[in-house]
């Protein structure tokens, strides 16, 4: 039987037609604000899925389930009569002829919407990048998930004296939230969870370093939500070393500039992102990986080009360097695009964008987290905690979401009981051999 040609099989429109590349926060809000009175919506995305990026170090700590965090675009969307979402890279842009490449073949636009958010950022070195782990989407968090618990089964199995002292040893390169709050959840695993899982094990062998270059933990926050941070951390038994810079990784042991190396078999690299721009598009449109945009989000240099989120750099006064790669400005720009394009497509004048900072947040552990509020208002503790849990509750994609999140937190609170510690898709690190050979030898993995 022959193969049909695979094809975009979008229909033809009289209504101007909207790409959105990326289903992000920026993307998510555009493509739902957007009528379809007014234009037919597009959404392209490699996924099927919406991911709610804050809580993706919970599910590498086995703390949640995948679906959890993730919302089925199509059932987003299913009541949207002129809305087409596939499932696709898009390969290329052509900005002169107003046309997308993609594996399936090429579509016309009337206005782009360029979503595509942030990569990681190993600054160049290959061996960061072919052994540390990085925790941007859902399947990192699941491959570091299956490379934590099989650390732990192969420490069971050990009896190599010449490791025993560093085999449980985890690093984390990058203090910002993602390397706070990752550091913070090991140290509860390893303090209520391990111990009873494996009773032969001796915890007070784990280590746990943060690693930061910069003087101080959370970088993006205030001093003082900085200090309440380390001073937690540290109470915890995570070893924070700041001033810190790392050189290299090689699977095995982390080399440090000026300092002593560490050995570790697990490595996690949360120290920078850089944004993710689509080939076709002129050099100078984009500044240190991002894209330059005018107050309207609109890519300077061209009409009909928008860029919001973490791949967008709107330079202003308040903002020289542009917006911080966190949801929030996603969230707001994806809405401000939906709420003025037809403005802009009519030729109207429109408000330029501008960015509420609703504050930021990080959590440590159980009843410990910081929060700044606007006004130079800092929390810390309990309090803290408690606006963390509701703000990241109120922006999960679905209700199926925010009962299944809240039901897992709310048995870990009782339970101390993280109940995702599985290993459903062992993970060894590319180019891993030495691993690979370990893991087949002792049958874990296999």
């Amino acid at each position: 039987m022959e193969m049909r040609q695979i094809t975009l099989n979008i229909p033809d429109t009289q209504k101007p037609r909207v790409v959105i590349i990326g289903a992000g926060f920026g993307g998510l809000n555009a493509a739902t604000g957007l009528s379809d009175d007014k234009f037919q919506v597009v959404l392209f995305d490699k996924h099927n899925y919406h991911t709610f990026q804050p809580l993706l170090y919970q599910v590498a700590s086995a703390g949640l389930q995948a679906d959890s965090i993730a919302g089925p675009l199509r059932n987003l969307f299913h009541k949207r009569k002129d809305f087409h979402f596939r499932m696709l890279k898009v390969l290329s842009i052509d900005p002169v002829a107003n046309t997308i490449s993609t594996s399936a073949g090429n579509l016309k636009y009337d206005y782009l919407i360029i979503s595509g958010g942030a990569k990681t950022n190993y600054f160049g070195n290959e061996n960061m990048k072919k052994f540390a782990s990085s925790l941007k989407s859902i399947p990192d968090a699941l491959n570091l998930r299956s490379q934590l618990m099989q650390l732990f089964e192969w420490a069971s199995l050990n009896s190599d004296p010449a490791i025993e002292d560093h085999i449980l040893n985890i690093v984390l390169i990058g203090a910002g939230p993602t390397g706070v709050e990752m550091s913070g959840a090991l140290s509860e695993l390893k303090k209520h969870i391990l111990p009873k899982d494996y009773p032969r094990l001796d915890f007070n062998k784990m280590r746990i370093y943060l690693l930061e270059g910069l003087d101080r933990v959370l970088p993006p926050m205030s001093p003082k939500a900085s200090a309440r941070a380390q001073k937690d951390l540290e109470k915890m038994g995570v070893n924070i070393r700041l001033k810190t810079m790392v050189q290299d990784y090689d699977g095995e042991t982390v080399t440090i500039r000026d300092g002593e190396p560490i050995k570790s078999f697990c490595v996690i690299w949360s120290a920078g992102v850089t944004g993710e721009t689509m080939p076709g598009l002129p050099a100078e449109w984009a500044e240190r990986g991002r894209l330059l945009t005018d107050l309207n989000c609109r890519i300077i240099g061209s009409y009909n080009i928008f860029a919001i989120g973490d791949i967008s750099m709107m330079k202003s006064d308040t903002y020289p360097k542009g917006h911080p790669g966190v949801a929030q400005p996603a969230i707001q720009m994806g809405k401000y695009l939906a709420k003025n394009l037809w403005a802009l497509h009519q030729q109207q004048p429109v408000k330029p964008f501008r960015y509420f900072d609703k504050g930021s947040l990080a959590t440590i552990g159980r009843g410990k987290a910081v929060a700044d509020l606007p006004g130079n208002i800092m929390i810390g503790g309990r309090i803290a905690w408690y606006i963390w849990l509701f703000v990241h509750i109120t922006f999960l994609s679905t209700f199926r979401n925010k009962i299944l999140v809240l039901t897992n937190w709310i048995w870990n609170l009782f339970t101390y009981d993280k109940g995702n510690r599985l290993i459903i898709r062992p993970y060894i690190r590319k180019g891993d051999e030495k691993a690979r050979a370990v893991y087949a030898e002792n049958e874990v993995g296999s």
